[in-house]
């Protein structure tokens, strides 16, 4: 899950990054409305975390120009902005979640899954496909009912892959689920992440489509 962290605040920042990245989460950080911009324009992502008090664009301009552009992607307000007009003013120029400084970090990892359930039409929490049993929040695996331990890359991997079951996922999407900005990424990080995990699971799980990428199959009913 790829995060977009708009905030000003060096300290605040690299805390909130620390953490969205200690619970699985890819995040690209701007310290800047206008940065905050043009990664929008120049990426995709599955959230955005974003404070208003910025320099250069402030965050209900960075808002409302995304919305213009009909960029859909979810946005939680992260600001110190506590009155009810202010959150009413956030919500109605198209956020789609509030959150007042100071926080709960695990709280903000919380709305941040649930936009990103919503976003992607996914009614419960949990992930299933056959015999297989992914938690996000919790971090946790099953196979056939039995925990199976997974490096947190290669269950950001197998995250992605069965959001998206039934669709080819290239390496280059897998890629920018995994890593942020400035993160060094080896050549074959994404073939040795899927081939532990056929190791680990089952060698049939994950299909390869040569020369496109990989996929789970979607089950049916």
């Amino acid at each position: 899950m790829r995060i977009l962290l708009v905030e000003d605040d060096r300290l605040l920042g690299d805390g909130i990054r620390a953490g969205l990245q200690q619970a699985g989460f890819a995040v690209d950080w701007a310290q800047d409305g206008r940065a905050a911009e043009l990664a929008l324009a120049g990426e995709a992502y599955d959230a955005v975390v974003l404070d208003l008090g910025l320099p250069r664009l402030s965050g209900m301009e960075v808002l409302a120009r995304a919305r213009a552009a009909r960029n859909a992607v979810p946005v939680l307000i992260l600001t110190a902005r506590d009155t009810v007009p202010d959150r009413i003013a956030g919500l109605d120029a198209g956020a789609d979640d509030y959150l007042v400084k100071p926080f709960d970090l695990g709280e903000l990892q919380a709305r941040l899954r649930a936009l990103i359930r919503r976003g992607q039409r996914q009614a419960e929490p949990l992930l299933r496909h056959g015999a297989l049993q992914l938690d996000p929040a919790a971090r946790r695996l099953s196979w056939e009912g039995r925990p199976v331990e997974l490096s947190a890359r290669e269950f950001a991997v197998l995250h992605a892959l069965l959001a998206n079951a039934g669709r080819v996922l290239s390496k280059a999407q897998l890629e920018e689920k995994l890593y942020g900005w400035g993160e060094e990424i080896e050549s074959n990080a994404i073939e040795v992440f899927v081939h532990h995990l056929r190791r680990k699971l089952a060698p049939e799980l994950i299909r390869t489509v040569r020369g496109v990428g990989y996929m789970i199959r979607k089950e049916t009913a």
